[in-house]
């Protein structure tokens, strides 16, 4: 009987070492899985820390690399600089000899006409550039190009008596004897050949490294848009330079360009319209009575044309007429216009299209800029609704230019 309670001791040491194990194993188990939790998250950590390693070690690699390149570039240039500094830096001249005509004083004096203009043209640059801070290695290289279609020229200059074959001839020849790098070129007949030689011409030299500057006389920036802006991109446009008037007539820039202004060289912008456009007499009593002067274009110089389609507004023509065309002068011609210059414009429909663009603002005021047209602009100097424009008071008005709101 003494025994039972032994037994019964026993059983009960066994029951509490069993639980004791039994609660050491769980324990262990649950520390093993949280262990085993952090040891994944502490790996997926450390893949964090190896990519992010690799990425940076790569992005170094790739800055190491790159500055080498840059380097070696560099270094090549350097390597070239005996070279260029060999070459004579450039001067470039090329005048659209089609629209900017040269003075009619000059033109009559044949040979010696040809001369003066030659060492006046020479002369105003020379000015010119003394008065810049350009970085000139060497003897500078001038060069002239004078791009013309001689056949029409002729017809224009003889047709208004300005000088004869002979005269033109004599000049031609005088200008180019000025210096071996004075050229005046034929483009011959053909739309816009002129234009076409001067775009190629300016994009091609203007890059250049030896290049400084190129001075440009005739055209504007609508006409070789696409140029300008490709130079404009590669940071280029700072070594172009319009040659303009003293009154800034011709100069119908949209795009902020140096100009020089040249004296007693060219023809001023009006009578170089008298010689492009020769056109029948337009009746005054047609005139449109705001917004610009009557063109050729207008109805008394047509002959024949498209008729407007009277069941749609004349903006909504297709294509809309031209309004600079029919109440200025287009400067982008026929062929470069988006919009029409064939339609036949009653006197009506040229006063409806005076006043609705009068409803748009000036590009040249909008632009901060001065209008070379004046009060003969077709385009809106001053808003149609005044200091009480509603528009304007929410900052939504087209006509955003100083002045612009008058009282």
């Amino acid at each position: 009987m003494a025994t039972q309670p032994l037994v019964e001791a026993s059983q009960q040491l066994w029951d509490d070492t069993l639980g004791k194990l039994l609660n050491l194993s769980d324990t262990t188990i649950k520390r093993n899985a949280v262990l085993e939790a952090r040891v994944t998250d502490l790996e997926m950590e450390l893949g964090l820390w190896r990519q992010a390693h690799a990425v940076s070690v790569e992005a170094s690699e790739r800055e190491v690399k790159a500055h080498q390149r840059l380097v070696a570039t560099l270094n090549k240039q350097i390597s070239k600089r005996d070279l260029f500094e060999n070459q004579n830096p450039l001067i470039l001249c090329v005048i659209n000899g089609d629209e900017r005509l040269f003075n009619a004083s000059l033109l009559a004096q044949g040979q010696q006409g040809g001369i003066a203009a030659g060492k006046g043209l020479t002369q105003t640059i020379a000015t010119y550039l003394a008065s810049e801070e350009l970085p000139i290695f060497g003897r500078i290289s001038f060069w002239i190009t004078v791009y013309f279609n001689r056949g029409a020229l002729l017809d224009r200059l003889i047709s208004n008596s300005i000088c004869s074959v002979q005269q033109f001839d004599a000049f031609v020849a005088g200008f180019s004897q000025c210096s071996p790098r004075f050229s005046l070129v034929d483009v011959g007949y053909g739309l816009d050949g002129t234009d076409m030689k001067i775009r190629e011409y300016v994009q091609t030299y203007t890059r250049f490294p030896q290049t400084l500057r190129v001075f440009l006389a005739g055209g504007n920036d609508t006409q070789y848009t696409s140029t300008f802006d490709a130079l404009d991109h590669e940071q280029l446009l700072g070594k172009l330079v319009m040659l303009g008037l003293p009154t800034g007539e011709g100069n119908a820039l949209r795009i902020p360009l140096p100009c020089l202004r040249v004296d007693n060289i060219f023809m001023h912008q009006n009578q170089n319209l008298q010689i492009l456009q020769k056109s029948t007499p337009v009746n005054v009593s047609s005139a449109v009575p705001v917004g610009g002067l009557i063109s050729p274009q207008s109805p008394a110089s047509h002959i024949s044309g498209r008729a407007i389609d009277p069941s749609l507004p004349l903006h909504k023509q297709n294509p809309p007429p031209c309004n600079e065309h029919y109440l200025m002068t287009c400067s982008k011609g026929p062929s470069l216009c988006k919009y029409s210059h064939e339609y036949i414009l009653t006197s009506e429909q040229l006063a409806c299209l005076s006043t609705n663009a009068k409803k748009a603002p000036c590009n040249w005021l909008k632009s901060g800029l001065q209008c070379p047209y004046g009060d003969q602009c077709c385009w809106g100097h001053v808003c149609p609704n005044g200091s009480k424009c509603f528009h304007m008071s929410k900052g939504k008005c087209w006509f955003k230019a100083d002045g612009m709101h008058p009282a």
